[in-house]
């Protein structure tokens, strides 16, 4: 190789060099200057929330949706079509509509076979389906359980706060049953009220 081209060569690699740490340098770079021009043209609203204010303390902000003017009794009911424990850890919580809630229930395999099974879900008064939001819900899937096998699962939800002034209770009925059996009719309104788990 030529002296002239080695010195090519030398140029042409510190050439990249200085660009790959322009790059890097500039990448590095970009995440201040981001936040400044956020705050500064009030464009990313994440930014504005992170920013305190002179005189005033950091609180998390307030979920605006619950409506604290009113509370709703929710009971829980739960039947079986098959040799099952099921129940729910409490029989009734009080509720704000809006406010996200949470209740496990407790399953358990009874049988000396390994089953399947799912849960069907059903609401008195019936208008209350529309307004009774699950964001986690056993119902949602399936499961299989070993003989003897014992879970707790979770039902995550939230009442939206245009539920009807005049509900002031809801009932929440699940009907847990063998997949492969027959699929057994929700609940009628007057089984709900009396159903008890087994």
């Amino acid at each position: 190789m030529t002296p002239s081209r080695r010195r090519d060569n030398l140029r042409m690699t510190g050439k990249l060099v200085v660009i790959a740490a322009g790059m890097f340098a500039f990448g590095y770079a970009l995440v201040p200057i981001y936040r400044a021009i956020c705050e500064a043209t009030g464009i990313n609203i994440l930014a504005l929330g992170e920013r305190q204010l002179p005189g005033k303390s950091r609180v998390d902000p307030v979920n605006t949706q619950v409506d604290t003017t009113r509370t709703i009794t929710v009971e829980f009911d739960t039947n079986v079509r098959g040799p099952w424990h099921f129940k729910p850890a409490v029989r009734s919580i009080e509720v704000h509509p809006g406010q996200l809630a949470t209740v496990m229930y407790e399953f358990q395999n009874v049988q000396n076979r390994t089953m399947a099974a799912q849960a069907i879900p059903s609401y008195a008064p019936r208008q209350a389906a529309n307004h009774f939001n699950k964001l986690e819900c056993f119902c949602f899937n399936q499961y299989t359980l070993a003989p003897g096998e014992r879970k707790e699962w979770p039902v995550a939800f939230v009442i939206d706060p245009k539920l009807p002034k005049d509900v002031k209770t809801i009932t929440l009925s699940y009907t847990f049953f063998e997949v492969g059996a027959p699929t057994p009719p929700a609940p009628t309104a007057s089984l709900i009220r009396t159903g008890e788990a087994s």
